[in-house]
């Protein structure tokens, strides 16, 4: 399901944005300060089955409507957070067909990209947030044992974001017996009736999707943060494609150092400093494609970002010959070779232009070889058109049209066909049959005025 951003003063927000992007360059100001702000989300909670296992491990699960409220995260104000209002929690008393309100706490852990997260609605960006439970403890058995969540957040622009919520447990058996349990979920609740939890664990990558050139290198973004009641215990990068899945980096804590594969690499002091798990590739082939998978691990928990890594080539384009003569019972074939492009789909189309022709006109006459792939895994192609005498005009363009994903227009390359010239023997030919013809046209001009002459002797005499 589909989450939008719910955020109070959201439209005013955006308004002052827009006005801001739109307005005079100003001068440097100082560094905005930071503001404490909700960001309330519009969710899904999927259901565990009647097993009770989540939904990773189950086939069946159903999905309610909810809301995940981030409770006072910090944002850079650079003065246009003014008509943003504390979240005020829906003044009704929840059933089973209300949507379920979690209320988040992320004061040891901050949120990565919480500025997206609020700004997404003004940028034209959609939020997929998904909860569901994780190693939910049944609450018939003990209403206030500590019940986890995780919430995964999905950006239109790449960003995705994973938090494990824990829900606090009751510190005395009085709490316990005076604790209310929501209707859904059966454990305790707020008086406001909202679902009260902390971030106890998250992760974060900005890309979900990467496209990237033969022989490039490239960085698979992967963060995470705990609350010092967490601990981290091991971290995994595997790759997955066509069925086939490969572990490329393993390390452990405690262990003498990582398992790597050649190409790849973790910098493991970043790793335990800051959190950042991004993995390095270097040198990418066709054979590095496929599904990444980036695995932390606490010692209660795990979390993981899966991204698609892209190999995508444009293609090179020639075409023979550039020059054709115009010869008479005569077919000339052209040929475009199209090589080095991945992946594999590319289209190919011709043309004619004739200098009486407004535009281009296609031709469908044209001959193509299989494809071909080359040891570094790109592909080619030859296309072939054929022009015969018979049919061809004389000067024209024709021209190969090549699209590819990886261009933004077609490369187009063109071959020109001159139109014909005389040659000495025709130039002889026609020289002595113009001469002919001037010969008798004047013969035939003497002739006459001679008998216009005889003409006027005669009638001279006979006067």
């Amino acid at each position: 399901m589909a989450g939008g951003l719910v955020l109070c003063g959201a439209l005013v927000l955006c308004g002052a944005l827009r006005a801001l992007q739109a307005g005079p360059a100003k001068a440097p100001t100082p560094a905005p300060q930071f503001r404490s702000v909700d960001i309330a989300l519009g969710c899904s909670y999927v259901m565990e089955d009647v097993r009770g296992l989540p939904r990773a491990f189950s086939g069946s699960s159903s999905e309610n409507p909810a809301t995940l409220v981030l409770r006072g995260i910090s944002i850079r104000d650079d003065g246009n957070l003014d008509d943003v209002n504390e979240y005020k929690v829906p003044q009704e008393n929840p059933d089973y067909s209300s949507p379920i309100i979690f209320e988040t706490s992320a004061q040891s852990i901050s949120i990565p990209y919480a500025e997206s997260l609020l700004h997404a609605e003004c940028d034209g960006a959609e939020v997929n947030c998904e909860i569901f439970p994780y190693s939910s403890q049944q609450a018939g058995e003990a209403p206030c044992r500590t019940s986890w969540f995780m919430a995964t957040l999905q950006l239109s622009s790449g960003i995705s974001v994973t938090l494990v919520l824990q829900s606090p447990h009751c510190s005395s058996q009085e709490e316990e017996h005076d604790a209310t349990l929501h209707p859904k979920l059966r454990i305790p609740m707020s008086k406001e009736g909202t679902v009260l939890t902390t971030v106890e664990f998250q992760s974060s990558s900005r890309n979900t999707s990467l496209y990237t050139h033969l022989g490039s290198s490239v960085t698979l973004d992967c963060r995470f943060a705990l609350a010092p009641s967490s601990s981290f215990s091991s971290l995994e990068w595997r790759r997955q494609h066509r069925g086939s899945g490969r572990s490329l980096f393993q390390y452990q804590v405690g262990s003498t150092g990582p398992a790597v594969q050649p190409k790849v690499h973790v910098d493991v002091a970043e790793l335990l400093g800051s959190g950042d798990a991004s993995l390095s590739l270097q040198g990418v082939s066709v054979g590095d494609e496929g599904t990444y998978i980036c695995l932390v691990s606490t010692l209660l928990h795990q979390a993981q970002h899966i991204i698609q890594l892209h190999v995508a080539e444009p293609p090179r384009v020639r075409l023979v010959p550039e020059v054709v003569s115009f010869e008479r019972g005569v077919t000339t074939t052209l040929t475009c070779n199209i090589a080095g492009y991945y992946p594999l789909d590319v289209s190919v189309s011709w043309t004619q232009k004739t200098p009486e022709d407004d535009m281009e006109i296609p031709l469908s006459n044209a001959r193509f070889s299989s494809h071909r792939q080359s040891r570094d895994g790109t592909y080619s192609i030859t296309s072939y058109l054929s022009i015969s005498s018979a049919t061809a005009q004389a000067p024209a363009t024709y021209s190969c049209h090549v699209s590819h994903m990886t261009l933004a227009e077609p490369i187009s390359v063109s071959a020109h066909l001159k139109a014909p010239e005389q040659t000495g023997s025709e130039g002889l030919v026609g020289g002595f049959i113009a001469t002919i013809i001037f010969i008798v046209v004047l013969f035939n001009v003497l002739k006459r005025r001679a008998a216009e002459q005889k003409s006027e002797q005669l009638l001279r005499a006979s006067e």
